[in-house]
């Protein structure tokens, strides 16, 4: 069997920054005649020009390390969470304008008065006795508005009894009327009366006069 050694020089292109620029590498090679029967081609050997050939020396060592390395792995990169996603597809600009409330209160309408200490009743007397266009309902689910407030009495003491002859006592109210479908306050009156004769029915009554005016305001 004939058994040939010589070197071959294979010319690399560094790739397309270095185009132009070429290295030679020498490699070792050796080669036995396939004519011999019962020859063929082991595993590390290549057939050139009819001959089985391979590298030995330098050249084989580093194309063992070449075909033992390991490849190397893509780096994989974590997509972004799918709710970052969608708020971000969903961002939308912000509608700064204020929103428009309608305060007019609605003619015919239902009223629920809240409990004030006894002062809702007077309320109520005085809203039918003003004639307001307000209807008032037992329950606060069937009404369109809420009418709440709070009262307050100060009987005079002695010395205004004795020096001022004043026998009546002093009434104030304040009273707030709540649309319960936007929550707004459409209505809202205070009321301070001095020696009252008839006490809470008096700024009751105050309070149902200025509510009808605002009613019927255009």
């Amino acid at each position: 069997m004939k058994t040939t050694i010589f070197v071959l020089v294979f010319v690399c292109s560094a790739g397309v920054a270095f185009a132009r620029q070429q290295t030679a590498t020498a490699v070792k090679m050796e080669c036995r005649d396939l004519a011999t029967p019962g020859s063929a081609l082991a595993p590390n050997e290549t057939l050139v020009n009819g001959m089985a050939c391979h590298v030995v020396g330098a050249g084989a060592k580093q194309n063992v390390q070449t075909a033992s390395a390991p490849a190397k792995s893509a780096t994989l990169v974590n997509p972004p969470p799918a709710y970052q996603a969608n708020a971000q597809a969903q961002q939308t600009p912000v509608d700064s304008t204020p929103v428009l409330v309608d305060t007019h209160i609605l003619s015919g309408a239902t009223v629920f008065i809240l409990p004030m200490d006894g002062f809702e009743n007077y309320l109520a007397a005085a809203l039918q006795k003003k004639s307001v266009p307000l209807v008032p309902v037992a329950s606060e689910e069937q009404a369109r508005y809420v009418l709440k407030g709070t009262s307050e009495e100060k009987k005079p003491g002695w010395a205004k009894m004795v020096m001022m002859k004043q026998v009546h006592s002093d009434n104030a109210a304040s009273v707030q009327l709540i649309d319960r479908k936007s929550g707004a306050i459409v209505f809202a009156y205070s009321v301070d009366k001095k020696n009252t004769l008839h006490g809470q029915q008096t700024t009751a009554e105050a309070c149902a006069k200025h509510l009808k005016e605002q009613i019927e305001k255009k």
